[in-house]
């Protein structure tokens, strides 16, 4: 197969929950592409030795997703701006000249979902609040300040943790103490959920979000089938929600496009395929 066709796939341990496979694998029947994209099962012990491999094997690149996003960063050849400022690769391209080259989709496939979503979003339209200083944080967090917000507030529980945060890729962000929330909420015109409240195994969802009201964008960056508690939470102050399933389908668009010629859509018919 790989003498013949374009091979790409998503390199991570465990893989079996990823929908990375489903989203190339619509786009691959829907345009009538030669192709094959593939769950690849890699410890972290074996990460170097398979990525040295896979461009012998036909493979044109690959997703990248935990817990291997840093150590794809650090083994590439070359780097894409957004990659080098956020530390991490998730996106893959395996140039015959260029070698390993490195790109972060993440903040891309974040700003898309929300503008497909609330087309009346704009970067200018006022405040950020995000609450959550983990990893899936960092990216939004850059997508965001590129995108020209005028202003952004971090909270995490732990103070001193969005404070490195801070200082090591965004020192205009405004770091606010987790319990006043209300203050980091008053007047936001979005808010960005990248904690795991609510979520299974994750801690209680108890902030307070009166702050949040009809003004209000709310968008959860995790994907699980119907509202999490965050958007239940704010759709009944009168906010207008956003889910985190479009980030997964827009980071990948990028990938697919690079590696197989068609930039790809989002659309109706690609989340019934990969839902179903």
């Amino acid at each position: 197969m790989s003498d013949t066709v374009p091979l790409a796939g998503v390199i991570g341990w465990p893989i079996g929950h990823s929908l990375s496979p489903k989203v190339h694998g619509h786009w691959l029947a829907r345009y009538g592409l030669a192709g094959a994209y593939v769950p690849l099962g890699v410890r972290e012990a074996d990460f170097e030795g398979a990525l040295a491999a896979l461009p012998n094997l036909g493979f044109v690149g690959a997703n990248v997703t935990m817990p291997h996003k840093e150590r794809a960063f650090v083994l590439a050849d070359e780097r894409s701006a957004m990659a080098t400022r956020l530390g991490a690769a998730n996106t893959l391209v395996f140039d015959p000249d260029k070698g390993v080259v490195a790109d972060n989709t993440d903040g891309f496939g974040f700003i898309e979902n929300l503008r497909e979503a609330q087309p009346g979003w704009h970067a200018g339209a006022g405040p950020v609040t995000v609450l959550g200083a983990g990893g899936a944080a960092r990216a939004v967090i850059v997508a965001l300040l590129e995108a020209g917000v005028p202003e952004l507030r971090l909270l995490n529980r732990t103070a001193s943790r969005a404070e490195a945060l801070r200082d090591e890729i965004a020192p205009e962000v405004t770091v606010l103490d987790w319990a006043g929330a209300e203050d980091a909420l008053a007047g936001a015109a979005l808010v960005v959920n990248a904690t795991s409240m609510g979520m299974a195994g994750g801690p209680e969802m108890t902030l307070d979000l009166h702050e949040i009201g009809p003004g209000t964008i709310a968008t959860d960056i995790v994907y699980a089938r119907g509202e999490t508690p965050f958007l239940s939470a704010a759709k009944a102050r009168g906010a207008r929600v956003v889910d985190g399933f479009g980030m997964l389908l827009h980071q990948a668009r990028p990938g697919f496009e690079r590696w197989f010629g068609r930039a790809p859509e989002v659309d109706d018919a690609l989340r019934r395929a990969v839902l179903g």
